[in-house]
């Protein structure tokens, strides 16, 4: 195990992207933090090719269709292609000497590929149900995974898991409304726009609809309650895993506190954590109980 270990500290990659919550920190526990970071970097990488560059549908979904079979490669003792080294090297131990449950790392790239497939049908959520269904191959089974590292598998704790990671992946849409539509990206569903009256229009950079603010307030409330829900997780894990999750639990409020800020016009701002909000997070999660 130790040399495993070590061989896993030496493949950590550094977190370039902005998230709105701590990934593989140093209070994740220290033999941990490498396959963590190795979850983390097969998930995001995954993301941008499902998102990132100039690519056709086509070819994303090629990517997807390979990075795939990287992925069943390693997990049956096979080479991977060598498109991605920097990905499969670190998450082939991390199997390895963890056992990861492959099926959730592969629902991942399931909804990474739904999301491309939408955008290039421009095809919309019909309701609510659908879009939560989504959350259960984009979100969960992060959640699911770390889960597994810890070794925690009763029920309630995988119900909540899950409300924490679909409360993240909602407020990440509510958040990122003015960068997602001009994409062609739609997460509002129809059902809830028609409900609120609201146009594509409403969502434009420019607008000033109330019933836009309407939609996007009952957005963060509905993922505000899911987050609530599901936070009593973090007190029941222990050590630096559970305050690492307290900090998850906060960053995501926190982004739904400046969304209120905003009044909720996330289709013009952006709002985006900054290391003025990382003492208001700390604070929080110190008093939460």
């Amino acid at each position: 195990m130790k040399a495993s270990q070590v061989s896993l500290t030496a493949a950590i990659q550094p977190v370039s992207h902005y998230e709105n919550f701590p990934v593989a920190s140093l209070l994740c526990p220290p033999h941990l933090r490498a396959a963590v970071a190795a979850i983390y970097h097969f998930a995001r990488t995954a993301d941008d090719l499902a998102d990132e560059g100039d690519a056709s549908a086509a070819q994303r979904l090629d990517a997807l269709a390979q990075y795939r079979a990287d992925l069943l490669a390693i997990a049956s003792g096979q080479a991977h292609s060598g498109q991605w080294p920097l990905v499969f090297d670190p998450l082939r131990e991390v199997l390895r000497v963890f056992g990861l449950p492959v099926p959730l790392l592969a629902d991942l790239l399931d909804a990474f590929a739904q999301d491309v497939r939408y955008t290039a049908a421009q095809r919309r959520y019909h309701d609510d149900a659908e879009l939560l269904d989504y959350c259960t191959r984009s979100a969960n089974p992060v959640g699911r995974l770390l889960l597994h590292l810890y070794g925690i598998s009763d029920a309630l704790s995988l119900t909540q898991s899950d409300q924490i990671c679909s409360a993240l992946q909602l407020i990440n849409f509510w958040q990122d409304v003015s960068t997602d539509v001009p994409r062609g990206r739609w997460y509002p569903s129809q059902q809830a726009m028609a409900k609120h009256g609201v146009q594509d229009a409403d969502l434009q950079p420019g607008s000033q609809s109330d019933n836009a603010r309407q939609l996007i307030t009952a957005y963060a409330a509905q993922a505000r309650a899911l987050m609530q829900a599901g936070a009593p997780l973090a007190r029941r894990i222990p050590g630096r895993a559970g305050w690492e999750l307290r900090l998850v639990v906060q960053g995501g409020l926190r982004i739904l506190d400046k969304i209120e800020a905003l009044n909720f016009a996330t289709w013009r701002t952006r709002p985006k954590l900054t290391a003025w909000d990382v003492p208001v997070m700390l604070w929080r999660a110190l008093w939460v109980r």
